[in-house]
């Protein structure tokens, strides 16, 4: 059983990054209101902003716009012709609809492709390829599970895989999981810890997570990986929390900004 080193990974993307010229343009990280994890998902970004000698800076505006208000600062921040492409930290507070405002953004400097107007590639979609390519893993003939229908990892993965594979199984919280046995690649973005145990998938199967909880002050993901070493279950392999597909995920986002700035993506309004 393979367990995936996603440091390994990331130190491999962000090695090639130091090869090219840093961009010459900012990298805007902008935070609506209060969220510790979000603050510390953009501290994990900023430390690999300052390795690669990228201009980064964080915005954090005020949940007491209106909505309307929130648009008009987001457009008028991204549109400013020192940024190169931004980051718009989900979850935003509940009082606004993230449909909304995502749809207002018109810019093409969206580093994580949430705004369905840029051409990066999810962040998601590329760790998926990352790992796979690892281990030389091929999806043809598979049948691939995708736990979550979230704007980040469930939904843009499972439109990448069709079409690729045998069959996409699209799970949800609230959906009888019992066809997860079904599949050969299962790959999780539900956000709830320890949702997936070992003895609910085939023998060999592989599990790519992404979920993200913190339990008792420790970060769990939604595959329940503690489970193997109290059982007899065997997988082909799988992305532990932390340490997976969370570093991935960062390099990949700083890979899309260096091709946004370079490839002259991001001068678009």
């Amino acid at each position: 059983m393979i367990v995936i080193d996603g440091k390994k990974i990331a130190g491999e993307i962000i090695a090639d990054l130091k090869k090219r010229p840093a961009p010459q343009k900012e990298l805007a990280a902008i935070l609506v209101g209060e969220n510790s994890a979000s603050a510390s998902f953009l501290r994990q970004k900023e430390k690999i902003a300052k390795e690669l000698g990228v201009s980064f800076r964080l915005y954090n505006l005020s949940s007491d716009f209106s909505e309307g208000e929130l648009i008009a600062e987001l457009t008028k921040l991204i549109s400013g012709d020192q940024v190169g492409g931004f980051i718009l930290q989900l979850p935003l507070p509940v009082k606004y609809d993230r449909a909304s405002v995502l749809a207002a953004l018109s810019s093409g400097k969206d580093v994580d492709a949430l705004t369905g107007k840029s051409k990066a590639v999810p962040p998601a979609v590329l760790a998926v390829q990352d790992v796979l390519k690892e281990v030389n893993y091929s999806v043809t003939d598979k049948v691939v599970g995708v736990v979550g229908r979230g704007l980040l990892v469930g939904r843009p993965i499972a439109e990448y895989f069709t079409g690729k594979c045998r069959e996409v199984i699209i799970f949800h919280t609230k959906t009888d999981l019992s066809r997860i046995a079904d599949c050969d690649l299962v790959i999780c973005g539900a956000g709830k810890a320890g949702l997936i145990k070992p003895e609910m998938l085939k023998a060999g199967a592989e599990v790519i997570d992404f979920g993200f909880a913190v339990v008792d002050g420790k970060i769990s993901g939604d595959f329940d990986a503690k489970a193997l070493e109290a059982g007899h279950w065997s997988l082909g392999f799988y992305t532990p929390t932390p340490g997976g597909t969370g570093p991935i995920l960062v390099a990949e986002l700083f890979k899309n900004f260096y091709n946004m700035v370079s490839d002259g993506i991001s001068n678009a309004r």
